[in-house]
């Protein structure tokens, strides 16, 4: 026994989502058997784009049943049936949440039309009930309310049930190892079988084939499914959208974080949050007024050709030139720390010698930007390779760093030697340094993990 149901809502994902309107109709694979189908006061404002798609509005569901009022004769029409729906996760799990707020379980086995659809009839463009409908001649009256969508797919259930290959595929959906109620509507089950365990990122893609969401993860196939359980709402949309997933293995941890990193820069996918902003970055520089006495500054990275060093916000360049002015006595008006021309009147920083009053001889204060400057040159790393597990067993993975600054990552056959750079030359993909980059290698480092070996300076071309 079956009973096929179609919900409409306030629109508020899975948890703060509110039915307006149920309609169930009990299907014995022949004939409905019994029907119910009913307003549902949600006790909160329907919003107006709502109203729009559905026709229910506030007015509409005033003097409706509460879904406590009706919640026994939900449990009582779905007993022991097998629950069907269009894209059943979304009616499935907000009546499942609904009754569970009013303190009732429901649990009850499943099959999508999307997924059968798709299944059993191949070769649509489009899987939406409307455009099924429409394209097997099902009639679908009063679209977007519950009896209506309710009763075009029990026509829709019906063709399935007696196409080709029905009885088989049936079955499998049924079999609660298939995790065919799990996956996406739109997701073939093949591709997800393709996905592997191991480490990588993996890209999410809507109808079109638009990257809408990049993760990364040490087991690709688990995490993935992961986000097929969660039902969050932002979960619930993703999913909703998701026809394709690609994925590219990394081999370590490491690797698929700088991976991740770079690809959500580079496609800026709907569902990603962080790291889509693109942080400035800026460089600290030396130059000699007309006066010969030399400035340290700083600007954006681009106006600067040969930085001293890199950093990703104003703070923080200013944080650096502070400790610099401390530590060797410069002035900060020469240091881009105060405006203004005449002798310096920093409210921290008092070490100043009079260069900016002309009490100090401009030779010995270069001196000491020098010697500032060195310290700076001092505390840049050398160029050092980081070796990671490869994909395979016969391969290593390695992120290179130079000047303390990350270059990019490759993958290389174990038994090629390295011993400068010109070895890994060919094996190198470059990728720019970013805050969110310099972060994740900096976090690695501090955890003292990894094989890092020092190369000779050989340019990498």
């Amino acid at each position: 026994m079956y009973c096929i149901v179609d919900i409409e809502t306030t629109g508020n994902g899975i948890k703060g989502n509110r039915i307006t309107e149920i309609s169930i109709f009990k299907f014995d694979g022949y004939e409905v058997v019994d029907e119910f189908t009913s307003l549902v006061d949600p006790e909160c404002e329907i919003p107006f784009f709502i109203t729009g798609l559905t026709g229910i509005d506030n007015e509409t569901v005033r003097g409706a049943p509460k879904l406590e009022e009706i919640a026994n004769k939900i449990l009582e029409i779905t007993k022991d049936c097998i629950f069907v729906a269009h894209s059943v996760n979304f009616d499935y799990n907000v009546i499942k949440h609904q009754l569970q707020a009013i303190g009732l379980e429901f649990s009850r086995k499943k099959l999508c039309t999307v997924r059968l659809s798709r299944k059993l009839l191949p070769g649509y463009r489009s899987y939406s009930l409307g455009k099924l409908c429409t394209a097997l001649s099902i009639p679908l009256e009063n679209r977007h309310r519950a009896r209506g969508d309710a009763h075009a797919t029990v026509l829709l259930f019906q063709k399935l049930l007696r196409a080709h290959g029905a009885e088989k595929v049936f079955k499998n959906f049924l079999n609660a190892r298939s995790q065919e109620a799990t996956l996406p509507p739109s997701l073939p089950k093949e591709t997800f079988l393709k996905l592997p365990s191991a480490a990588g990122v993996y890209y999410f893609r809507d109808g079109n084939g638009t990257i809408i969401y990049v993760g990364k993860a040490i087991n690709i196939k688990k995490r993935v499914l992961g986000h097929f359980y969660d039902k969050s709402n932002k979960e619930v949309r993703l999913c909703q959208e998701t026809a394709h997933i690609d994925f590219e293995l990394s081999g370590s941890n490491l690797l698929a974080l700088l991976m991740e990193s770079t690809a959500i820069k580079k496609h800026f996918p709907k569902y990603n949050r962080a790291q889509k902003k693109a942080v400035p970055s800026y460089g600290i520089f030396a130059y000699e007024n007309r006066r010969g006495v030399l400035h340290l500054a700083f600007n954006k990275l681009k106006l600067v050709p040969a930085p001293l060093a890199t950093f990703y916000s104003i703070t923080a360049c200013r944080s650096f030139l502070q400790e610099l002015c401390d530590r060797y006595a410069l002035c900060p008006r020469f240091c881009q720390l105060q405006e203004g021309s005449g002798a310096c009147s920093h409210y921290l920083l008092t070490s100043c010698k009079g260069i900016c009053n002309g009490e100090e001889a401009t030779e010995k204060y270069n001196d000491r930007v020098h010697d500032a400057i060195s310290e700076i040159g001092a505390n840049a790393e050398e160029t050092i390779l980081i070796k990671e597990k490869g994909r395979s067993l016969s391969e290593e993975a390695f992120v290179l760093l130079k000047n303390g600054a990350y270059c990019g990552y490759g993958f290389i056959d174990k038994e090629v030697p390295i011993r400068n750079e010109s070895d890994i030359e060919g094996f190198l993909m470059a990728q720019k340094s970013t805050l969110e980059t310099e972060s994740i290698i900096r976090a690695y480092l501090n955890k003292g993990k990894g094989n890092c070996i020092a190369l000779s300076e050989t340019v990498v071309s």
